[in-house]
């Protein structure tokens, strides 16, 4: 039977010596599940952004970006779901090295997740 971590692709980001526990973490775990849910995120995303901007696809690059940023950053509800959608990619072990450090971790899920969907304009 597969398990989460099975979904996920192996990715090879070399750790240094000096590199902490938490870039570690963000490197093993949160880059493979961004990167797994990729889709889902940018559906989700296509989704809210048409709900709030119907002719967001014919915005200029530059104002979709500040609309990713600024999205990203106020709207509580949608960071909320994004943070969930990769939290609930955890593993029970995952989640115990997740929970003391949470507040650091959203804020890495999140600065990653808005540079994903910005660098991912094109298909938006």
């Amino acid at each position: 039977m597969l398990n989460k971590t099975d979904l996920r692709e192996n990715l090879s980001i070399p750790a240094s010596d000096d590199t902490g526990p938490i870039e570690v973490f963000q490197n093993q775990i949160l880059r493979p599940v961004l990167k797994l849910q990729n889709e889902i995120f940018l559906m989700l995303f296509q989704d809210y952004a048409g709900s709030k901007i119907p002719d967001f696809n014919s915005l200029t690059t530059d104002k979709k970006i500040n609309f990713i940023e600024q999205s990203l950053r106020k709207d509580h509800a949608l960071r909320n779901i994004f943070i969930g959608m990769t939290i609930g990619m955890f593993t029970a072990d995952e989640m115990k090295t997740y929970i003391p450090d949470k507040n650091v971790f959203n804020k890495r899920i999140i600065t990653m997740l808005t540079e994903r969907l910005k660098s991912q304009m094109k298909l938006m």
